[in-house]
């Protein structure tokens, strides 16, 4: 195991889909602001906010 893979283990990880319950749009707030986390049908991640 490297310095990297150590620090990425270390981290938080969340299931995309589990934050969009199986669809593809999820809201995630921050200091009171609310992000739309939308799952493309290409499979990639867009955070807007």
């Amino acid at each position: 195991m490297n310095v990297q893979t150590a620090f990425t283990d270390a981290l938080p990880a969340h299931d995309a889909t589990d934050l969009t319950q199986g669809g593809n749009l999820a809201n995630i707030t921050l200091n009171g602001q609310t992000y739309t986390l939308r799952i493309t049908r290409a499979g990639k991640l867009i955070l807007t906010k």
